[in-house]
């Protein structure tokens, strides 16, 4: 029986198809088409934390999340650092989410 999958998966899941006595059929993409697929992946991942029911599940998802980002920036010639290092200096200047604020509207003041 054939599956069709066309997706970007984890290094490793070829292997750990091959041990479960499929074949898997792979290629290589180009940075255009790994691009585009780390974007994918990026809003599948999402969708899957938002899914998630358990504390458990909320963190593996993220953890997915967090090696996605990691795959952009690399792709980007930089370090998940950076990001990090970016994250810091913008909760510095703009804040962080901890305070829970939910904008509603803004009212001019002519």
């Amino acid at each position: 029986m054939e599956k069709i999958y066309n997706k970007l998966v984890r290094d490793n899941i070829p292997s750990i198809i091959q041990e479960d006595n499929e074949i898997p059929i792979t290629r290589i993409l180009s940075d255009a088409e790994y691009r585009q697929e780390l974007y994918k992946k990026l809003l599948e991942e999402c969708n899957e934390l938002i899914c998630a029911k358990t504390s458990d599940n909320i963190i593996e998802e993220a953890a997915d999340i967090f090696e996605v980002l990691k795959a952009i920036s690399e792709l980007e010639g930089k370090s998940i650092d950076a990001v990090i290092e970016s994250s810091k200096q913008k909760r510095l200047k703009r804040g962080g989410f901890i305070k829970k604020i939910f904008l509603e509207k803004t009212i001019s003041k002519e």
